[in-house]
């Protein structure tokens, strides 16, 4: 399921003087003229973009994140936007994986599967450098502004609020690994091994820093709760 503009809880006092609006077609506000070329011209821009640079959640295809990562990092630097665009992240958290026969492997779990974060000056040059990226389907925004014309969707971006922002990244900052199985109460099992070899049930409950489940059994007529090892059960299709 795509996420939406509330998925990311905006902070209005954050993001109500950003719009496209003013990005895209005459922006309130400007990096400090005069000087153009010089180094300290050049510095003041800098330093004027590094402060306004804002949060934005772009969607891509699925499993693509790291190759929109990899290519839009390519791309800003190929197009000369390395001081309008700050920071592509993949927000990920470690977790550990149990295979089916028991054991466990560590994995980076994507916070937001399907999407990736950037940090930018949002104006018309950068939000076409990052919307035209391959496998990039849209920014997350607030609505849809068809008048815009632009490109798939004509989403408005909207920037993260910093809350939401610190909440994200402090998610990557987890030391402690969750425990991820691919089993869940409600599911139809067949137990593969042991005194119940063959026999069908139902799971109740999972736990899997244990690497157990209990489930339902029906043992001559009557369902028996059971508690069985994940490599001794198989999940019906």
């Amino acid at each position: 399921m795509a996420l939406t503009s509330e998925d990311f809880n905006y902070d209005e006092d954050d993001s109500q003087d950003e719009t496209l609006d003013a990005d895209l077609d005459s922006a309130e506000e400007t990096p400090p003229a005069g000087g153009e070329g010089s180094d300290e011209a050049d510095g003041e821009a800098a330093k004027f973009y590094q402060r306004k640079a804002r949060w934005y959640a772009v969607q891509v295809a699925s499993g693509c994140e790291k190759r929109v990562k990899l290519n839009l990092e390519q791309r800003i630097s190929t197009l000369d936007v390395v001081n309008r665009i700050f920071q592509v992240e993949i927000p990920q958290t470690p977790a550990v994986k149990l295979r089916k026969d028991g054991t466990r492997q560590n994995i980076d779990e994507k916070v937001f599967p399907g999407y990736v974060l950037v940090r930018m000056f949002m104006d018309d040059e950068v939000w076409s450098v990052v919307k035209n990226t391959p496998h990039v389907i849209n920014f997350v925004g607030a609505e849809q502004r068809r008048a815009y014309g632009r490109g798939r969707g004509h989403v408005k971006p909207m920037p993260l609020g910093m809350s939401e922002v610190k909440r994200i990244f402090k998610r990557t900052e987890e030391q402690k690994p969750v425990v991820k199985v691919d089993m869940a109460p409600g599911d139809k099992i067949t137990v593969l091994s042991g005194p119940f070899k063959d026999f069908e049930g139902e799971v109740v409950e999972v736990s899997p820093e244990r690497s157990k489940l209990k489930a339902l059994l029906s043992i001559f007529g009557r369902d028996t709760p059971v508690e069985l090892e994940f490599n001794q059960v198989q999940k019906e299709s």
